[in-house]
């Protein structure tokens, strides 16, 4: 990976948290985060 895609790709995330904080309140990214915590809790029980 090139550093121009690592900024590109680092952007477009900040550009995607930050649409979501101003359009849902972090609705998103509040059922992301406690997805991911189910996952990696699935992930413990299986190593």
């Amino acid at each position: 990976m090139t550093n121009r895609l690592a900024i590109l790709l680092g952007l477009t995330v900040i550009a995607a948290i930050g649409a979501d904080l101003v359009f849902n309140r972090g609705d998103n990214l509040l059922f992301l985060g406690r997805k991911l915590f189910v996952l990696l809790d699935w992930l413990a029980f299986w190593r």
